[in-house]
Formats: C-alpha cells, structure tokens, sequence
C-alpha cells in the first residue's frame, strides 16, 4: 500500500477560533507548487494564514485532482478528542462511519471538502471542532495488467505513471511475449479507446511519446 498524508483542519466558523497545537503550521488550502519530500521543510514553506476561517496543514498531498474513493483509508482527528478520533476506511456505498456523527458521504470529495462536511456534522455536537483529515492509504486509485508479464494484477496508482513504469511494477514481460503489440484499454464517460503500445522499441529509446501516462482504471494487455 502507498502511505500518503495529507492533514487539513477547520476550525467552525462559530465563535471564536481554537487554534491549532502551536507547532502545527498553517497555511490556505491550496498548494500553488510541488511538495517538497521532506515535511519540515513543506511546514518551513508554509505561509501563515488570516486569522480565523479554514485553516490548513499539508506535509505531502496526493495529486491535485485526487478525490477520496471506495476503499481508501482515511484518519479523522479531532483536536483533544481522542474519542472522536480514529481510522475509516470507505465502504462500497461511499460513505464512512464516525463516532457520534455516524454515517458521511465521503467519494467524490477532495479530502478539503471532506473535511468540511465532517467539521460541519460535528458542529451540531462539538462545540467550535477542530478535524484533520489524514490520507492514510489510496486504494481506489488503481491501474490493471494482465497477460504475459511476470506479475498480473492490479497496482496501486497514487500520482503519475507511465507505460514502462507500469511494465517495471508488473516485473517485465514474459519471454514469449508480444513486446511489439502492448496494449492499453482505458474506459472513460462509457466509452472504452485503446492505444498501441510497440515496447520493444521503447527499450530501445525509440518512438518515446508512446510511453503515455496512464490514468486511473486503464488495463494493460500483454499477449
């Protein structure tokens, strides 16, 4: 599994703010640049926000466009309340279960929006809540391969992958395989497209605008 963590807070826009632990750093909900690898020196980067409003701590973020799918595993903190605190994994329904607030639709949501929908269920209970949500593990987001490769299946897809990367995750292809022939099927608004891919020449550095960038739900065929 990939482990990434992406932590934002809001604070109600009720009464007065309760601000973060003092070590935590805050900063808009929006990240304009690339996030450095190293998390002191993403919060060192991290300008300090208006007072009050939504307040947000990132220390590394999946892709921009990632939204929160059937199976990714998420950590809902509440700020000095350990009760209200703890780990959710998103059912087939889309929707995960917490403490108190029950049941909250949770697919489709940037895990910002996410964390809103939950800070605004918990206002009816908690007084001012103070919620993170943490991105403990994507598992929705996923690429498939099958045919003549070393190792079928499907492959966790948390930021930008290529074709030969995805051959490299899959182990290579098989002796006997069609190297000049890969395939890649890729379904989107109900319609499914497919693009040939000649590997063999790309080991050998030729023709590279095939190695095309793959999305989320493509099938690799190798025959």
């Amino acid at each position: 599994m990939i482990d990434l963590f992406l932590v934002v807070g809001l604070a109600a826009a009720q009464g007065s703010v309760v601000a973060p632990p003092a070590s935590a750093q805050t900063c808009q909900p929006a990240i304009s640049s690339p996030v450095p690898e190293d998390p002191a020196a993403q919060a060192s980067q991290a300008p300090a926000s208006a007072a009050g409003g939504t307040r947000a701590t990132f220390l590394t973020a999946p892709e921009p466009s990632y939204t929160v799918g059937i199976d990714d595993v998420l950590t809902v903190r509440f700020w000095r309340d350990e009760a209200m605190s703890g780990d959710a994994v998103v059912r087939s329904d889309g929707k995960i279960s917490l403490p108190l607030i029950n049941e909250v639709d949770a697919v489709g949501l940037t895990p910002l929006e996410l964390c809103g929908r939950i800070t605004e269920a918990a206002a009816q209970f908690i007084q001012s809540p103070t919620v993170s949500v943490i991105v403990k593990q994507i598992n929705s987001r996923k690429v498939y391969v099958t045919g003549m490769v070393a190792r079928g299946g499907a492959f966790p897809i948390s930021g930008p992958m290529t074709v030969m990367q995805l051959i490299a995750l899959a182990g290579g292809l098989q002796d006997y395989a069609d190297a000049k022939n890969v395939l890649i099927v890729r379904t989107e608004a109900g319609t499914t497209t497919s693009f040939k891919v000649n590997y063999e020449d790309l080991s050998k550095g030729k023709n590279l605008g095939q190695n095309i960038q793959l999305k989320p739900g493509d099938t690799m065929v190798v025959r």
